[in-house]
């Protein structure tokens, strides 16, 4: 895959998200309409490849998002990024269900290392990035590995675009 035309994802997992996992909440539906806005900005600019970490919360979104893209548009693959094979291990039935859906909908999947180790998720977190050139990030300021990924992208010279998940429709 070429960088130039490769845009990867971060963001936060449901408990740091203000509606959790109710994703009905219109926020929620706020962000994923936002997010739908931000890839087609994405293709429009030229970008074709889209890398998601694959975690629950805004990761699943942009998955979604990502995929739905790519029926609307010609030339679009997803990569799934995946830090260790037991990544999904502790997740409900139901995450386990929708990660394995969506993975399994991917055009390409990438196991970062095969057992989990506190840094994997750090690990592909820089594969991500080191493999694009823009990043769109769900972020509200608050420490962790979404701050960590925004700030080496920025680092790495990626075009980063924010958003924030209290930020109301626009």
């Amino acid at each position: 895959m070429d960088r130039d035309t490769t845009c990867c994802f971060t963001g936060h997992r449901p408990e740091k998200l203000p509606w959790r996992n109710r994703e009905e909440d219109p926020r929620c539906l706020a962000l994923k309409a936002r997010i739908d806005r931000e890839l087609e900005a994405a293709y429009r600019d030229g970008y074709r490849h889209f890398i998601c970490g694959m975690a629950q919360g805004a990761d699943f979104y942009f998955c979604e998002a990502a995929l739905a893209l790519r029926d609307r548009r010609a030339g679009v693959t997803v990569e799934a990024a995946i830090p260790c094979e037991e990544q999904c291990a502790r997740w409900s039935e139901g995450a386990r269900n929708r990660y394995f859906d969506l993975v399994g909908h991917c055009d390409k999947e990438t196991m970062v290392q095969r057992h989990y180790d506190k840094g994997c998720m750090l690990r592909r977190n820089r594969y991500m990035v080191d493999r694009s050139s823009r990043l769109i990030a769900v972020y509200d300021g608050l420490l962790g590995g979404t701050m960590y990924t925004v700030s080496y992208a920025m680092k790495q010279g990626l075009k980063v675009v924010l958003l924030d998940p209290e930020e109301p429709e626009g």
